[in-house]
């Protein structure tokens, strides 16, 4: 055996043994159809030894391990993945809120990088990206045999360089051409507002470390605005691709005062998890509805699932993505590292939205309503001559105060509708009771 093989056998062998004692695995367990692992190592290092003596070009050692280790991680799911030191260090900005992009999350599906959705406020979301879309080309290079870091390493970059993307969009003949300018991406995991007095509307884009705590503080003012007495609340999670998962419990730990609200599963004990409500520091139970589509992936799902399974929220808008695991981060020797599918996770009633998504209890398509009402029939006002109303004594009314992309947003204006239907019926049931 070559002094080269023996390194690499060692190497590995002590790579292997480590991995048992991290990972709790017990002595003579064997992968189902396997031969045996040193035997299938000593292939893995065969062919690492005849590459590097025999390729026609020199090839470092660490960029063979790297490709092998991206090829296992390759087989195995479309979120699993190898982070370079330099993606390891990058993914860390992301769950900071902070990075240089066109500010796009992308998936690999069926083997293609697609978009589960652009952030609010970026470059990508301004040029018009939209969830769904296909990424064929990063600048030229096709995205074909890309992994999912790599793809994302390629649109990562300095504030002000250029980026070209060619997309495909279903009921679009013709690739898209995009021209982008990278900008660094803040990204803001909370925003919100009042609406119209008493109703009002918070929007997550995505889970960052501080998302819990920025709601928290943002409902909280928007209670005390309007004297603690709401009316209703709703709460956007359209196009939030997710992030992390002890936030998605946070959050929906401030609408239920008990009971669990998500638990993984896992071949690892460590995976094995129950994650419960508490009552402390529970939002009061005024009415919720939360807006879901197809961008809605992930943590998204974790949050509308609990919500929905405890009754506490209605849903609106479109079915979810259907991201339905766990990815946990595990930081290697060189400081790359492994972003590792570990669990499945399961909403309170047992359901799993792996790859079905969460349907929504009323669906409604993501029309844009038209800057001009079309006209209709006439009415009295129309008419030549037409007496004028008297004034009487009945109340001024109060104007809405949507802005614009407000009043065209079709699935917020429905959302809004409900809650004010709701308050409606409830004052009749209360004067009935009278």
């Amino acid at each position: 055996m070559s002094t080269l093989r023996k390194l690499i056998m060692i190497l590995l062998l002590l790579g292997m043994l480590f991995s048992q004692i991290a990972f709790g695995e017990q002595q003579g367990d064997t992968p189902p159809g396997s031969h045996g692992a040193y035997e299938d190592i000593e292939l893995f290092t065969d062919v690492l030894a005849i590459i590097h003596r025999s390729y026609v070009e020199e090839v470092d050692i660490r960029d063979l391990i790297y490709g092998g280790i991206r090829g296992m991680l390759a087989t195995l799911d479309p979120h699993s993945s190898f982070l370079t030191p330099e993606l390891y260090e990058e993914m860390q900005a992301d769950t900071h809120g902070e990075f240089g992009g066109i500010g796009i999350e992308v998936t690999l599906e069926e083997g293609t990088l697609s978009v589960v959705s652009p952030i609010e406020g970026t470059p990508a979301q301004r040029a018009g990206i939209r969830a769904r879309d296909r990424i064929v080309r990063i600048n030229g290079k096709s995205t074909q045999d890309l992994n999912l870091m790599e793809a994302v390493r390629l649109m990562r970059g300095p504030s002000g360089e250029k980026i070209s993307l060619e997309i495909r969009r279903d009921g679009s003949d013709n690739l898209l051409k995009f021209e982008l300018l990278r900008e660094v991406i803040k990204v803001h995991s909370v925003s919100g507002e009042i609406l119209e007095p008493g109703y009002a509307y918070a929007r997550i884009s995505q889970f960052q470390e501080r998302t819990a705590s920025e709601l928290k503080a943002l409902l909280a003012k928007i209670r005390g605005a309007n004297k603690d007495e709401l009316k209703g609340l709703i709460l956007d999670l359209r196009n939030n691709p997710g992030g992390l998962l002890d936030q998605a419990v946070a959050v929906s730990d401030l609408f239920i005062n008990q009971g669990l609200i998500v638990y993984t599963e896992g071949r690892d004990e460590s995976s094995q998890l129950r994650f419960q409500a508490s009552e402390e520091g529970t939002e009061p139970n005024y009415p919720l509805i939360l807006l879901i589509n197809e961008g809605s992936a992930s943590a998204s799902e974790i949050v509308a699932g609990a919500l929905h399974d405890h009754g506490r929220a209605l849903l609106l808008g479109e079915r979810t993505f259907g991201k339905g695991s766990v990815q946990t981060i595990i930081p290697l020797s060189d400081h790359s590292g492994l972003r590792l599918t570990t669990a499945r996770y399961f909403t309170p009633s047992g359901t799993s939205i792996q790859a079905r998504g969460i349907t929504p209890d009323i669906e409604v398509a993501a029309l844009e309503l038209p800057e001009t009402p079309p006209k209709g029939h006439y009415r009295e006002k129309d008419l030549t001559n037409h007496f004028e109303a008297q004034r009487g004594k009945e109340k001024s009314s109060q104007l809405p105060m949507l802005d614009s992309a407000q009043q065209h947003d079709f699935q917020l204006r429905r959302a809004l509708d409900l809650l004010k239907g709701l308050e409606y019926f409830q004052q009749v049931e209360s004067r009935s009771a009278a």
